[in-house]
């Protein structure tokens, strides 16, 4: 496949990954600029919770005391998706499989992004459940754009 052919084909793709990118960077901007967010705000009929919460680790603030070893397997894991991801574009068809590759990359560069810039990354999301263990967790659009692409590269393998 020609290059020209490659991109006509699949620029859609690099589109999702950086509209998941600039959205979540645009989210949790507003949310470390309005001090208003110190206390959590009701979403969607009640049931979220918009909060402003600096993780300074991984997945739960797993690793928060090994910031940087999770800030340079951040950068590693990206770069891999990244490489994965171009490769992909030179398939035919499996469109499934690359736009979980954009969401996954589209996530993993703003959370990545965070941890080099920032060195936390900002969560600003919980659901209303009424389950203790699920409402304490907080989240952010990058988060829910990799558990997304990550299903999908799964189901589009």
């Amino acid at each position: 496949m020609k290059l020209q052919e490659i991109i006509r084909n699949n620029y859609k793709f690099a589109g999702i990954a950086a509209a998941s990118f600039l959205i979540d960077e645009e989210m949790k901007n507003y949310v470390e600029e309005y001090d208003v967010l110190d206390t959590p705000k009701e979403i969607l009929d009640g049931k979220a919770v918009l909060r402003r919460y600096h993780n300074k680790g991984a997945f739960l603030n797993f690793g928060e005391q090994k910031q940087k070893l999770v800030t340079l397997l951040s950068v590693l894991l990206t770069a891999a998706v990244l490489v994965v991801f171009v490769l992909t574009l030179g398939m035919r068809g499996k469109k499934l499989l690359k736009a979980g590759l954009s969401l996954l990359l589209g996530g993993a560069f703003s959370n990545t992004y965070d941890r080099v810039m920032r060195e936390y990354v900002v969560d600003y999301v919980s659901l209303k459940t009424g389950i203790a263990a699920i409402d304490r967790v907080v989240f952010n659009l990058a988060d829910l754009c990799i558990l997304i692409g990550t299903m999908a590269v799964v189901l589009g393998t």
